[in-house]
C-alpha cells in the first residue's frame, strides 16, 4: 500500500514538476496557439504591415505591400506540410475567389518547416495539387516570419486599405470572425 502511494505522489509531483517547467519556458503558449486566438486592431492602434522580403513568387509577379495601398490583403503563413495549414486551404481560396474582385488581395508566405519544404521544386507542385491560385512567396530565410513575429502554423493577418494590420489569427479555426473582419475592411472607405 505505502508502494502504491509514494508511486502516486511521484507521479503527481512530476506532472506539476513538468506543467510548472512548461509554463515557465513558454511551451504553453505554444500549445495555446495550436487552438487558436485572434486579435482584432482598431484603426489607431494598428501599425504599418512590413514589407514583405525577396522570395521567389508562384503564380504572380512580386508584390509590393505599398502598390497594393487602396485594397484588403490577408496574408498567410503557411507550409505545405502543414495539417493546420490544410484544414485552413479552403476557407482562404474562396474568400480569395469570392472577394478578389470587391478589392482582395491574397498572399500566401511559404514558410517552411522542413527541409525538403524550402525547395521550391517541391512547393511547385504542391500549389498546382492544392489549386492555389493567389500568390505565394517563398520565405526560406524567415526574414517575413520574423518580421512580423510569427511563431505558429498557419499564422494570417488581414491589412486594411492604408497597408495597416487590423487584425491576426493564430492557428486554424476563426473563419467565421475572419470572414466578418474581411467584409468589414473592404467595406471601409479609403481615407
Amino acid at each position: 500500500m505505502d508502494r502504491r502511494r509514494n508511486m502516486l505522489i511521484g507521479i503527481v509531483a512530476g506532472v506539476l514538476i513538468v506543467a510548472a517547467l512548461s509554463y515557465a519556458t513558454g511551451l504553453m503558449k505554444l500549445i495555446r496557439s495550436s487552438f487558436g486566438s485572434s486579435t482584432e486592431y482598431k484603426s489607431f492602434e494598428s501599425v504599418t504591415a512590413p514589407e514583405l522580403a525577396a522570395g521567389e513568387w508562384i503564380n504572380s509577379a512580386p508584390l509590393k505591400l505599398n502598390e497594393l495601398r487602396g485594397r484588403v490583403v490577408l496574408i498567410e503563413f503557411w507550409t505545405f506540410g502543414c495539417i493546420n495549414c490544410r484544414n485552413t486551404l479552403p476557407f482562404v481560396k474562396s474568400w480569395n475567389d469570392r472577394y478578389q474582385a470587391r478589392g482582395l488581395t491574397v498572399i500566401g508566405v511559404h514558410s517552411p518547416e522542413f527541409d525538403e519544404e524550402r525547395k521550391v521544386e517541391n512547393l511547385r507542385p504542391e500549389v498546382t495539387s492544392l489549386g492555389i491560385r493567389y500568390a505565394v512567396v517563398t520565405d526560406n530565410d524567415y526574414q517575413t516570419w520574423n518580421a512580423y513575429h510569427v511563431e505558429a502554423w498557419p499564422t494570417t493577418f488581414l491589412l486594411d486599405k492604408q497597408g495597416r494590420i487590423r487584425w491576426m489569427h493564430v492557428g486554424a479555426g476563426g473563419y467565421d470572425e475572419a470572414e466578418r473582419q474581411l467584409q468589414k475592411l473592404l467595406a471601409e472607405k479609403e481615407t
